[in-house]
């Protein structure tokens, strides 16, 4: 290879960022509150800027801000090129994507494809009929006189998935009422979408993470699934309103947006699928740049599933060329620490876990607080509770997840939306920085020494032997993880420099439920 030829090499795998990159989630109504509402917003987030970049990500992940009428917490979009007064202005966005460029983040925002508000003007406009009703799914219901929904879909909110209105026909929504479905054989809504797509990367963001990027497009015909309990088919088995062959057009035409821009803009599919397969359709070269991995998130702690989940990933990736991705935990599920037992079993379990999805190759996703080691709040107020997944069950809601972030000892926040617990003094982020024994430190550590690291990121992993109940691994030359799954103490039998540990090893064994990197002397 000539040194031209190794030079241009070079500064294509720099701009490569997303390939290894951590992104850090901030759901921004729980995040940081300037105007003390009680409600996060912009100019919190960027007054937190500092404390993400010291933390040591790479990019951070807004989800939605734009106008709603928040019948789903901003994803029920009623503007698509603004901000919604409740979180700021779209002047406080700009400031914001140019500041965090100024820390060295990138920065990702949602937009949401699938369904508009039912307060968007298109939707306005089709409730009186006429050509505007195409840009949505309307269709004339069952039965003598169409009193009955056009067929068996459910909403994943629960109940039907079709609402009638007042001239007899029923319009499909797979979330809430107020969340319309979009007809994406409609091509004004093709050229919609990609002049929104161009509005924000023409303010300068860094990319996009696509919500339910499986179910823009539905089989044709509309055909019933012809059995109950759907919402526990998404992502296990074949849905007439999910995962069509249809959504890779869309996903093939905005990939083509995308790489008009300079800096390497990104896409990210939140897709469910019914295989690892199909998942990786999404991030095929001409297609999505990641798709979040919920096989992971949802694997149990049992180091057999987990070396499968893990095999699987990084082979149907590498399949299509494209880096495998790790979750924990994200805005819709329950935190990792109380699904993985909760208390300090739970939380012991959370850092290696950590340990264990920072040194896989690929990108990491880290939910706002996982780096506290914030558990799920299951005791919330019942006045408090308002997510509309309740209505599916309420196991199923998730607003546990989405309490605000405590910044001080006092918490931070002026009468925050939800309720912060007490106890959550002692996991702030006042009380755990500088704790050298903190879930705080512990990220903070493990991001600077992945950032170190080469071997670390993209690239090859080689699993070596080891005990019953544990993973082990290496990466390029130097670099080793072992993950104790176990109840008992494990000798890791590992040469080297320990770099970090997610609990005090003893005599040089790994305690139950803990993780650690280690450097050989090569290195």
């Amino acid at each position: 290879m000539t040194e031209l030829a190794e030079d241009a090499a070079r500064a294509a795998a720099a701009t490569r960022w997303w390939r290894d990159a951590v992104i850090y989630q901030v759901y921004v109504r729980s995040f940081a509150d300037s105007d003390g509402d009680g409600v996060g917003d912009l100019p919190g987030v960027r007054s937190r800027l500092p404390y993400l970049a010291d933390l040591g990500v790479d990019a951070l992940w807004l989800t939605p801000f734009y106008p709603s009428p928040m019948a789903d917490f901003g994803y029920d979009v009623a503007d698509y090129r603004d901000v919604d007064p409740l979180f700021g202005t779209l002047a406080d966005a700009r400031e914001l994507i140019a500041d965090a460029h100024a820390h060295g983040l990138r920065v990702i925002v949602d937009v949401v494809p699938n369904h508009t508000s039912d307060r968007h003007p298109w939707f306005a406009r089709a409730l009186g009929g006429g050509p505007d009703r195409d840009r949505y799914i309307f269709r004339d219901g069952r039965g003598a006189n169409g009193e009955l929904p056009p067929n068996d879909w459910e909403s994943v909110f629960g109940g039907p998935a079709w609402t009638r209105v007042e001239d007899g026909q029923w319009y499909l929504h797979l979330f809430a009422p107020e969340q319309p479905d979009l007809n994406w054989e409609h091509p004004e809504v093709h050229a919609e979408f990609e002049g929104v797509l161009r509005f924000w990367l023409d303010l300068g963001v860094d990319g996009f993470r696509v919500d339910v990027a499986h179910g823009m497009v539905k089989a044709p015909g509309l055909p019933d699934v012809g059995r109950t309990g759907q919402v526990e088919m998404i992502g296990t088995a074949v849905v007439p309103f999910f995962d069509q062959d249809g959504v890779h057009d869309i996903h093939r035409a905005w990939r083509r947006v995308l790489d008009s821009y300079p800096g390497e803009r990104i896409g990210v599919a939140e897709a469910w699928a019914p295989t690892a397969e199909r998942l990786a359709d999404y991030v095929r070269p001409d297609e999505l740049h990641q798709a979040f991995n919920f096989h992971f998130l949802k694997t149990p702690w049992d180091a057999a599933q987990l070396r499968a989940v893990i095999d699987e990933s990084l082979h149907t990736a590498a399949l299509v060329g494209a880096p495998s991705t790790w979750v924990l935990s994200n805005h819709d599920v329950k935190r990792h620490v109380t699904r993985y037992g909760g208390g300090e079993r739970g939380l012991r379990r959370a850092r290696a876990a950590a340990l264990l999805a920072l040194a896989l190759p690929g990108s990491v996703y880290v939910y706002q607080g996982e780096e506290l080691g914030l558990p799920e709040v299951l005791d919330l107020p019942e006045e408090c509770l308002r997510d509309p997944q309740r209505l599916r069950d309420p196991d199923s809601g998730r607003d546990g997840c989405r309490v605000p972030v405590p910044w001080t000892r006092e918490s931070g926040w002026n009468d925050p939306w939800l309720p912060i617990p007490e106890e959550w003094a002692g996991l702030s982020v006042e009380a755990q920085r500088d704790d050298p024994g903190s879930t705080l430190e512990l990220y903070r550590t493990a991001l600077r020494l992945r950032r170190e690291c080469a071997e670390l990121g993209d690239g090859d992993l080689t699993w070596l032997d080891a005990p019953f109940g544990t993973l082990a691994f290496t990466r390029g030359d130097g670099f080793t993880c072992v993950v104790n799954l176990n109840d008992h103490e494990v000798e890791p039998r590992v040469e080297g420099e320990l770099l970090l540990a997610s609990a005090p090893l003893i005599d040089g064994a790994l305690p139950p439920d803990s993780a650690a990197w280690w450097r050989r002397p090569s290195w």
